[in-house]
């Protein structure tokens, strides 16, 4: 196993992490985990080197917590660098954090959290943070030693990331990074700015959730002619870890077979180590996928600013996230995102662009500045229309 500085922390982490969110779930009810599968799962992983472990309070309907805290007993827990999450989405008050936390301490088996997240961080729940004084908890709870490190994990836009990052002297951060994903969300970018303020980066979806492993009958040409022999997991998983920036890559494994395939390819795994040509075959697979979007956006901005207000880019991948899904529950997810977009005028930043498509006046300022020759009002009238109504 290969490992990497992790920030301000005194751990060396392995390139590989190990995500609870995807365990082995029951046989009858799916949503829930299968407790010896997944303790078994999980011990297999750390004896193979993994040693971090990040879970969240709603993960397999609460399972998960109480399943890691199980696999965590008999020596285990003192080899891992342990991360959970504050439910932010069930916060509704600022004593809501003791109490969180306390039931997570108890549900994983544990007197500390290595690290301790704000669940999905964005702009409306950033506001929470600050209302009700969430960073000052965090703080006494360092203090008394049952967190060790604080910080969130992020699914907005650039700008909001940005403002996070400036808030506060974070400990960590867990962002959604891929080889499609690099213009949206926390971005290339992004992820660069947090490094530079010494925030840790940890990254989830590095296959976008199994999507970059469904490969067209032209991806997988363009992988058996590169020549370097690599799975399309492995394509993906490199890709990120070719990032010097990046602390660990988060897998939601379930069997054995991908916990030894995704160590394998931990194990060849370097910072900046991609040729020109591996940097060509991953353009290229990404292509591939491109020529199933809804928009034929490649979030090149040169459409922005718009006058509006309108994130032209942000709403594109919206609908473009939203297409590629198979599962109902991560189109609707898609959906979500294009819901945390401003959508009136007194909600809008023009200086940080955030406004949804229904705020476009069909000014058509922006289509003569598309490189993909989009006719960019028709298409953010279509995101509306999929988006903005119903969900899937």
């Amino acid at each position: 196993m290969k490992f990497r500085s992790l920030g301000r922390f005194d751990w060396d982490v392995s390139a590989l992490g190990f995500g609870c969110m995807r365990l082995p779930s029951r046989r009858i009810n799916k949503l829930r985990a299968d407790t010896k599968m997944s303790k078994d799962l999980i011990r297999y992983g750390i004896d193979q080197g993994i040693n971090y472990v990040d879970t969240a309070w709603p993960y397999h309907l609460g399972d998960s917590e109480k399943v890691l805290g199980k696999a965590l007993k008999d020596g285990y827990r003192e080899r891992v660098f342990l991360v959970t999450k504050l439910p932010m989405f069930m916060v509704r008050r600022a004593e809501h954090f003791d109490k969180y936390l306390k039931s997570q301490l108890k549900r994983l088996q544990t007197d500390h959290i290595d690290a301790y997240l704000f669940h999905a961080l964005g702009a409306g729940s950033f506001e929470k943070v600050k209302k009700f004084g969430l960073l000052d908890k965090m703080e006494q709870a360092k203090k008394d030693g049952t967190i060790g490190g604080i910080g969130f994990s992020f699914h907005d836009t650039l700008p909001v990331f940005k403002e996070i990052i400036d808030y506060y002297s974070w400990d960590l951060t867990l962002v959604q990074y891929n080889y499609m994903d690099t213009n949206i969300q926390a971005t290339t970018q992004g992820i660069k700015y947090a490094h530079s303020k010494g925030v840790a980066v940890a990254v989830m979806e590095p296959l976008k959730g199994g999507t970059l492993a469904n490969l067209s009958e032209e991806g997988q040409q363009i992988i058996d002619s590169a020549s370097v022999k690599r799975t399309t997991a492995d394509w993906a998983l490199q890709f990120v870890w070719n990032m010097s920036e990046v602390s660990v890559v988060l897998s939601g494994m379930n069997s054995k077979k991908m916990v030894d395939a995704n160590c394998a390819s931990a194990d060849k795994s370097e910072a900046n180590s991609f040729t020109d040509q591996d940097k060509i075959v991953v353009e290229s697979l990404a292509n591939t996928f491109r020529n199933k979007l809804a928009v034929p956006c490649t979030a090149c901005g040169y459409c922005m600013p718009c006058p509006e207000g309108v994130n032209i880019p942000q709403n594109f991948a919206c609908l473009n996230n939203a297409s590629l899904e198979t599962s109902r529950l991560r189109r609707i997810m898609a959906k979500r995102a294009y819901k945390k977009l401003a959508n009136s005028k007194d909600k809008v930043d023009k200086n940080n662009p955030n406004g949804n498509s229904g705020l476009c006046i069909q000014c058509n300022q922006c289509v003569p500045k598309c490189p993909q020759q989009i006719n960019i009002p028709q298409q953010l009238k279509k995101v509306n229309e999929k988006l903005g109504k119903t969900l899937f």
